[in-house]
């Protein structure tokens, strides 16, 4: 770090820093979704609107909001913040609220497609660091294959000339994918690739069980979605190709998170990361989309939510359906299953509906473990503790 100070940067003691002296423990980091609109029009997407949506754009938050809830996180003890969308770089307000964020003290850690890297924002992320890494999510490593997932011509070269600015100045970066049909073939040149990047320091992550629309706005998207999920035994065969490191991950995680939920829906570290929305709800995690379970930050703050709204959202949500409280209630592979009020919402419209794909992916998972037999449901095993031991 230079000796001189800047706008951005000075040298200090850290410990006797105001940034460290003033937070508070109420936030460690805050999601900001700064758009859905995005200028990929991915297959798989569960949220994205046209970049040309200007109804959506309307209303989204003003840059002076934006401002104004970064920094309440900062003060409230939040040492980084995500942002997200959509594709936020399509914000013309960008490089203000990336500027903000980073006077705030704030890590930022950018999600896009690297489409809208212009060498004005790479000089920008050079002279003044995220202090995270950029995640760029590939699509395909050929044009056909690319597009046949963004569903965008040109976008392929838009992508390999933001990759390539952020190669030339060294900017630190991951990037991770989406395993679609389309590019299922790439999964091994990808990893390969992927290996060259000098921020990659292990394999990239995949996405694969895909979510459906979180405000429920399209059947047809839905559907569309759906065909795209890999078979359970497929996806399951993929995680497996780690081989030991995949086998020891899991046992450790199998020994930490396993375990009936009872009718508590929110099991999770739902309101501890919380994620505002493109237009100025704060939902408990990113993927929560149902009116009752956001705050409207237009009428309230981030202390007030943190405080008192999620804390009692977390206490007093309970499961009410005849099928969720037989099952997933008493299901032990918990930590396995991704079934979660997010999940139930955008499938069923309810908080506390089983998803069976997702109980399937789970199940397949476990026999593959050891922890169930061919036949068997987790929710029936009363001696699952034994079981988790034995891994």
């Amino acid at each position: 770090m230079p000796d001189t100070d800047s706008a951005y940067v000075s040298k200090v003691n850290p410990a006797r820093h105001r940034l460290w002296k003033q937070r508070s423990p109420l936030l460690g980091s805050l999601d900001l979704e700064l758009t859905e609109r995005c200028n990929n029009n991915c297959i798989h997407c569960c949220i994205n609107l046209p970049r040309e949506d200007d109804g959506a754009r309307l209303r989204e938050l003003s840059t002076i909001a934006l401002k104004e809830i970064l920094s309440q996180a900062a003060a409230l003890g939040a040492l980084s913040i995500r942002f997200t969308g959509g594709e936020p770089l399509l914000r013309e307000d960008f490089i203000d609220l990336y500027l903000h964020a980073r006077r705030l003290g704030l890590k930022v850690l950018l999600f896009t497609n690297a489409r809208l890297i212009t060498p004005e924002l790479a000089d920008l992320f050079v002279r003044i660091p995220s202090l995270a890494k950029i995640e760029v999510t590939v699509y395909g490593l050929k044009p056909e294959s690319y597009e046949a997932v963004s569903r965008v011509p040109g976008s392929y070269e838009e992508f390999r000339h933001g990759i390539g600015l952020l190669r030339e100045r060294n900017i630190p970066f991951v990037v991770k994918g989406a395993l679609l049909p389309p590019n299922l073939a790439e999964m091994e040149s990808f990893e390969a690739w992927a290996a060259t990047l000098p921020g990659m320091d292990k394999p990239p992550g995949y996405s694969m069980f895909f979510d459906l629309r979180g405000r429920r706005d399209s059947s047809t998207k839905n559907r569309l979605i759906q065909s795209l999920r890999l078979k359970p035994e497929d996806g399951i065969a993929l995680l497996k190709r780690r081989g030991d490191a995949y086998i020891k991950e899991m046992g450790e995680f199998c020994a930490k998170f396993m375990g009936p939920s009872g009718d508590r829906l929110f099991s999770c570290g739902a309101g501890y990361r919380p994620c505002v929305d493109a237009y100025g709800m704060l939902q408990p995690c990113l993927q929560l989309r149902h009116p009752e379970m956001v705050y409207d930050l237009h009428n309230g703050s981030l202390k007030d939510a943190l405080t008192n709204f999620f804390p009692r959202l977390r206490e007093e949500t309970r499961a009410l359906n005849p099928n969720y409280l037989a099952r997933c209630a008493r299901c032990f592979l918990k930590g396995l299953c991704e079934q979660c009020p997010a999940k139930s919402w955008a499938e069923h419209g309810t908080l506390d509906t089983p998803v069976e794909y997702l109980c399937q992916v789970a199940h397949v998972q476990a026999m593959d473990m050891g922890l169930l037999r061919a036949g068997e449901c987790a929710w029936q095993i009363e001696n699952w503790e034994g079981r988790i031991t034995r891994i």
